[in-house]
């Protein structure tokens, strides 16, 4: 089953207070859909059980290390959740 990041329900606040309007992030975000990753993905992913790391969540992973110069999976993901 696909996952999806966006539950807004499970979100104790709201990242768009949290993110300043001139940062990196935000302009990678507006450059790039990631829609069509889910779309492309779709077929390989099983009706049942459960549901996955979102598609679009792990290619913006590599992409945002790249852009912060992080090489280890662990710190980037350490990084994810820290400054979403």
């Amino acid at each position: 089953m696909m996952g999806l990041q966006n539950e807004p329900e499970r979100l104790l606040f709201r990242l768009e207070s949290h993110v300043p309007r001139d940062h990196l992030l935000r302009g990678i975000d507006a450059v790039f859909d990631f829609s069509a990753t889910r779309k492309s993905l779709e077929p390989y992913y099983s009706s049942t059980g459960r549901p996955s790391i979102d598609p679009g969540l792990m290619v913006r992973m590599p992409l945002v290390g790249y852009c912060f110069g992080i090489r280890s999976e662990r710190r980037l993901c350490e990084e994810v959740h820290l400054n979403p």
